[in-house]
């Protein structure tokens, strides 16, 4: 593709779908939980303090985005993530809004000083 051609929609739609998976806060704790390598469904129940069907379904997204991979090993599955471009994504993102805050920081001490002169 050259500079200035269409996107094709189908490609669009697909960045669109990635980027959908990640905007839901529980998806995002789930892939914080699992940074550190696998974890059975069990454990981020109980680190989520929510309930077994809820975790599911959103490992269940996240599997079928490719972002996760999943392993059984006899009544207890496992889930580790797949792709670590996903840290490095979030990891763009979460600097990018530290940056923001620090920046909206500075304004607020500057007209906080300014004010009590």
């Amino acid at each position: 593709m050259e500079p200035g051609d269409s996107v094709p929609s189908e490609v669009v739609q697909q960045v669109a779908e990635y980027f959908s998976v990640l905007s839901e806060p529980m998806r995002l704790r789930l892939l914080n939980l699992l940074r550190d390598g696998e974890k059975c469904v069990q454990d981020l129940v109980e680190a989520t303090a929510t309930s077994q069907a809820n975790v599911s379904k959103h490992l269940k997204v996240m599997l079928q985005a490719g972002i996760l991979t999943r392993r059984s090993e006899g009544t207890s599955a496992y889930y580790r993530v797949e792709d670590d471009l996903i840290f490095e994504l979030c990891n763009l993102v979460c600097d990018r809004i530290a940056t923001r805050i620090e920046e909206q920081a500075r304004y607020f001490r500057a007209f906080t000083l300014s004010r009590n002169q």
